[in-house]
């Protein structure tokens, strides 16, 4: 199997792998999410954004490369990011061992289709 951008594969109704790591969803409500993100090393999400939702991110292992609204940022262990609505963004992991984070989205619609991908790197294929 080819692995792509849309590549997933649910491991039970709480975790999705995908080509660059796993989600597993921590708890959920009407106008929240928390989710348990791990980026392997070498491998990042794609470029995205949100309409109806922003996110925050707490590194709790690892080392994060974020970039939101182009601007670069490294995080590590027990360091956060705001991610606005409306905003590009997207986190790498530059380092050897896997990224940990938690993610905390919060907004009037949390759905998979509110998220907006731009276009993948040339190793991707979509």
């Amino acid at each position: 199997m080819v692995e792509t951008v849309d590549t997933i594969e649910k491991i039970d109704d709480r975790t999705q792998t995908r080509y660059w790591g796993q989600v597993t969803v921590i708890d959920a409500g009407d106008r929240y999410k928390i989710n348990r993100i791990e980026v392997k090393p070498g491998h990042h999400i794609s470029t995205q954004m949100h309409y109806h939702r922003s996110e925050h991110w707490v590194v709790v292992s690892g080392t994060a490369k974020v970039i939101c609204d182009d601007k670069e940022t490294i995080l590590m262990q027990k360091q956060s990011t705001y991610v606005p609505m409306n905003t590009a963004h997207r986190v790498e992991n530059p380092g050897v061992i896997p990224l940990v984070m938690i993610e905390i989205q919060n907004g009037e619609y949390l759905g998979d289709d509110d998220i907006i991908r731009f276009a993948p790197d040339a190793h991707e294929e979509d």
